[in-house]
């Protein structure tokens, strides 16, 4: 079946690529424009795609994003394309050499979803595993993705207090919290969780990107808090993360090399 025969479905499905292609969330004007659409058809779809939760508005920013719905597609997407089959060998051997559990997540709306993980012998249990989903914001996987996208998507994914739920009584609370510790990773050149998620574990992790320079997923080390070496496992990770880079689009590095880079 030809589109025409399913206009509303082919304009919905190009406003969604659209969507997923720009670099943060864009007004109901330019998606017109660019779509060749009315805006009254616009925002017909607008409304219906937000309903379903494939699209947020953001009133203030008076823009459109991506909404929780459209991420679970991604992850699905993720989960069943070879980014978790290239990416398990090489955490397999990242572990091996530093000793240290790693793990491989997507994003998945405000979450973060475990695609692949490597245990390390006689190291602390982790409450991480390959289909498990936990907080972005907490976690050091989804802080590296969460700080590699605009700040309007982010806006987008944590709209209010209450998508903020901790889990030991540390982290951000709120959206100010959220976007100084974005700031502060970006900065660092990689993000770190300690205690956010279990107490006594930190955390370090580093983006990986697409060609576009969107985070497709986080590559992270945990160990013992009281262990200092950040500056080595970031080192490791940066070079895990190049080779899974390089696996997936057989091109030079779309790791940056600043988070906010």
């Amino acid at each position: 079946m030809s589109a025409s025969k399913v206009p509303a479905l082919d304009q919905g499905l190009r406003l969604l690529r659209l969507l997923a292609s720009s670099r943060g969330p864009l007004p109901a004007g330019s998606l017109a424009t660019s779509l060749g659409l009315a805006r009254s058809t616009t925002y017909q779809l607008l409304r219906v795609m937000i309903e379903h939760g494939y699209v947020v508005h953001l009133v203030e920013a008076r823009r459109y994003g991506l909404g929780p719905t459209a991420f679970e597609l991604s992850g699905g997407f993720t989960r069943q394309q070879p980014l978790s089959l290239i990416g398990k060998p090489i955490l397999a051997d990242l572990v091996d050499r530093i000793g240290e559990s790693g793990h491989l997540a997507v994003s998945h709306g405000s979450d973060v979803l475990y695609i692949a993980e490597e245990r390390a012998r006689r190291r602390t249990p982790l409450v991480t595993g390959v289909g498990v989903r936990l907080p972005a914001h907490l976690t050091a996987t989804g802080r590296a993705i969460l700080a590699a996208m605009p700040r309007a998507q982010v806006d987008a994914l944590f709209p209010g207090a209450t998508a903020f739920v901790d889990r030991t009584g540390l982290g951000p609370q709120n959206r100010r919290e959220l976007r100084r510790l974005l700031a502060d990773t970006a900065e660092r050149g990689y993000a770190v969780e300690d205690g956010e998620v279990t107490a006594g574990l930190r955390s370090v992790a580093v983006p990986i990107t697409d060609h576009n320079g969107w985070p497709v997923a986080g590559l992270g080390l945990t160990f013992a808090a009281e262990e200092s070496r950040d500056a080595e496992l970031v080192a490791e990770l940066m070079a895990g993360a190049e080779r899974l880079s390089r696996s997936l689009h057989g091109r030079g590095s779309a790791v940056r090399a600043a988070i906010g880079g």
